[in-house]
Order: C-alpha cells, then sequence, then structure tokens
C-alpha cells in the first residue's frame, strides 16, 4: 500500500518520523510535503497530498501542519476527499470505520511522535464498516455534487 504524506514547515521533523515509522510498517510512502523549516504555505501540501489519493497515485493520505486543521480543510476542498483530524486513537478508528477517511491529519503542535505512531496505527488497522455507514458516506459525497 502507498500513502502519501505532506506537511508544513511546522512539521518537518514529524514527517520524517512518521515516513520512518510507516516504511518500517511496510507502507511505501512518497513525499509531497516540505523539507525545509522555511515558513510555507499548508494548503499547497493538504492540495497534493489529496489530489494523489484522489486520482488513485496512493491509495491513503497522511498530512500534517501545526495543528492538523488548516490543512486538513485544504484537503477536504478536493472532490472525494474525506480528511480528518485526529488528536487520538478513537477517533481515528471510528472515522475510517464510520466515514470512510481516506487522508489522517495531526497537529505536530499538539500531538507527541508516539501519539501520532498511535492515531496512525488504529486508523490503518481499521475498515471500513459500510451498511448504515455507506449511506452516510455516500450523503456526504453527493454534498460535492450540488
Amino acid at each position: 500500500m502507498k500513502i502519501g504524506i505532506g506537511n508544513d514547515h511546522s512539521a518537518v521533523e514529524m514527517k520524517q518520523e512518521v515516513a520512518q515509522f510507516l516504511q518500517e510498517l511496510g507502507y511505501e510512502v512518497v513525499n509531497y510535503g516540505t523539507d525545509s523549516k522555511a515558513s510555507c504555505h499548508y494548503p499547497v501540501y493538504g492540495e497534493k497530498v489529496a489530489r494523489a489519493v484522489a486520482a488513485g497515485e496512493v491509495d491513503l493520505g497522511i498530512l500534517i501542519c501545526g495543528t492538523g486543521v488548516g490543512i486538513s480543510l485544504a484537503a477536504n476542498k478536493v472532490k472525494g476527499i474525506r480528511a480528518v483530524v485526529c488528536s487520538e486513537p478513537y477517533s481515528a478508528r471510528l472515522s475510517k470505520q464510520h466515514n470512510n477517511t481516506n487522508i489522517l491529519c495531526f497537529g505536530a503542535r499538539v500531538i507527541g511522535i508516539e501519539m501520532a505512531k498511535m492515531i496512525i496505527e488504529e486508523w490503518l488497522n481499521a475498515e471500513f464498516e459500510g451498511g448504515r455507514h455507506q449511506e452516510r458516506v455516500d450523503m456526504i459525497m453527493a454534498i460535492e455534487e450540488k
């Protein structure tokens, strides 16, 4: 499985640690983020990863900025994307089980690397449950068509 990863200047170190962690778990990682600590604009990287996920260039995405919020807002503007911001593992797991999220976001200024790893593992190991949740996901995706 291929995971696209993106970040802004506030999350360079965390992105590098997350990428290494994902590789150790056996995932292929594609870096769409910055490797510079010079101030930059997180929407650029949110959109890059979201477009890669939507186009099928990667299977899933992980985005990191200061809080995870701004970069998730940018990603969610791309048709077909369901990005979630999580600061703990429970919401990450349920976001996949109930909402079939395809991009996970978190903040380098909000959580530490060990919490990030726990969140990632819960999200990656969760499976979409379908059923009544599929109808709700379909309703969310239909909003894009209006």
